[in-house]
């Protein structure tokens, strides 16, 4: 990566008490600083207070989501980190993405899942179709938990650090290149939807 990062919008979409979600991101934001990402926004969906009812498409829209609404649109890239509920991705997440158009428009996403044996993979395959109805580009590699509590020790690194290190460094390799190309695109050229 180059001396010059992207934004970095780094969600957490569990808002679950006792969530495992915190001992995954917490590895991975520590992965993002370590490769050289200094500027990131963690928006923790269990903060966000985000109503769950949308409003119509006149209607002003409430404070917080006023507020993370800049925020996603300050940001030049994103990691999403999504736990599978039901062979899919948590309602705050979907709630989270709804609120937003026009914010998540040609940038790079990233994922980081976690779960059961399937490691979350169902969810981002469908996060994969909902960030592309929103005209986001979606990175190829990510990061993914197989039976996420026994991948983790007691100070909530994985046991297999130099394989989940490698996965890391690979998805924020791509996340920056797609960020600082599209970035230079919306630069040229505002983006038409």
């Amino acid at each position: 990566m180059s001396v010059q990062s992207p934004r970095l919008a780094f969600i957490v979409g569990s808002n679950r008490p006792g969530r495992f979600g915190h001992t995954v991101a917490s590895w991975f934001l520590d992965r993002a600083t370590t490769y050289g990402y200094r500027d990131i926004d963690v928006i923790d969906l269990a903060e966000a207070d985000l109503p769950t009812v949308l409003g119509g498409p006149d209607a002003p829209r409430p404070p917080a989501v006023e507020a993370l609404a800049r925020r996603i649109d300050a940001a030049d890239a994103f990691v999403v980190v999504t736990p599978e509920y039901n062979h899919s991705f948590p309602a705050p997440l979907k709630n989270a993405i709804d609120w937003f158009r026009h914010e998540w428009y040609a940038k790079p996403v990233g994922f980081v899942s976690y779960g059961g044996i399937s490691g979350g993979l169902r969810a981002v395959e469908q996060l994969r179709l909902v960030f592309s109805e929103l005209h986001a580009t979606t990175v190829r590699d990510g990061v993914s938990f197989h039976r996420a509590w026994e991948q983790f020790d007691e100070e909530g690194a994985p046991r297999d650090r130099a394989g989940c290190d490698g996965a890391a460094k690979i998805m924020l390799d791509q996340l920056d290149w797609w960020a600082k190309a599209l970035g230079e695109a919306r630069a040229k050229r505002p983006y038409a939807s």
